[in-house]
């Protein structure tokens, strides 16, 4: 079964790091203020990337990795910007 890492920009600017077997309707929930409390309260809030595994198990580890990010780490990824992962990874890491 699939599962999903994904990322959410918050009204305040901020990410939200998620894991979900159900994309769509996590989202939904997310949207109607149902979701996790942070999300509630920083309405509305957009998909902005995320990742398909084939557990949600995989995902969950994934998602437990990005959310110790920085912002400008996640923004990489999300953009897709490898060569800025790298470099923020090994910046995080001193």
């Amino acid at each position: 079964m699939k599962a999903y890492m994904y990322l959410l920009l918050c009204s305040n600017g901020q990410y939200y790091t998620g894991s979900t077997k159900y994309l769509e309707l996590r989202l939904l929930e997310h949207e109607s203020g149902m979701g996790a409390n942070f999300t509630s309260k920083h309405l509305p809030v957009k998909l902005v990337y995320y990742e398909e595994f084939r557990s949600i198990a995989e995902a969950f580890l994934r998602e437990k990795q990005v959310q110790n990010w920085s912002k400008k780490k996640k923004e990489a990824l999300i953009a897709g910007n490898t060569a800025d992962l790298k470099y923020l990874a090994r910046k995080q890491k001193l």
